[in-house]
């Protein structure tokens, strides 16, 4: 099974493509991989969002990209993301049967966690990377907070991330970033991109 080590372990972002029409995803897509800049995620929080999976997935397929499904809140749906191409899925928090359910389908799952009980959880899940989210809410002192009871964690700080702010939770130790608005904007991508490449350099 892909894990997320193989995943990012040389990329910082995952670029999350919410509420796109599937066209419009995957010209988004396509500029994130052009840039070299991250992994994508498409939610599937509605029908668009799934149409959307399938053709990022598709177009990634042909390009040698791997595509993420997000939002994925039961074990129902794991199914269908696999089926629409996904290779790995994310949640905004965590259920230990959408984890299970990914994992039985050959994908790495991503949970969201908020609390030490959610990642004691997680981790006991199997999963040794974690979306910490809201990120922008819980702030860079949660994450260095949680490093002492839970070093070998790897946080991807996920809500809100703006390149204003990047920097300050990659300080702290996030591996990755889960960004919106703030990579798919006008410029946005660049500007993250600049602040992720200059923290790693």
């Amino acid at each position: 099974m892909l894990t997320f080590d193989e995943l990012l372990g040389k990329q910082k972002l995952i670029v999350i493509l919410r509420g796109q029409a599937p066209d419009r995803a995957v010209e988004l897509a396509k500029a994130v991989w052009d840039a070299g800049a991250g992994v994508v995620e498409v939610p599937v929080q509605d029908e668009t969002g799934f149409a959307a999976l399938e053709a990022v997935s598709e177009a990634g397929r042909r390009a040698g990209h791997l595509v993420g499904a997000g939002t994925v809140l039961t074990a129902g749906q794991v199914g269908r993301v696999r089926d629409a191409g996904a290779a790995f899925t994310i949640a905004p928090g965590f259920s230990a049967e959408v984890v299970a359910a990914s994992h039985a389908a050959g994908m790495p799952h991503l949970p969201g966690v908020a609390t030490a009980t959610e990642l004691q959880q997680a981790l006991s899940a199997g999963c040794a990377w974690v979306k910490a989210f809201p990120a922008s809410a819980l702030g860079p002192g949660w994450f260095r907070e949680m490093r002492g009871p839970f070093p070998g964690v790897n946080f991807v700080a996920t809500g809100g991330i703006t390149a204003e702010t990047a920097a300050d939770f990659l300080a702290v130790g996030a591996r990755a970033l889960g960004v919106g608005s703030a990579a798919t904007k006008p410029g946005g991508l660049g500007a993250l991109l600049t602040v992720v490449n200059k923290a790693a350099g």
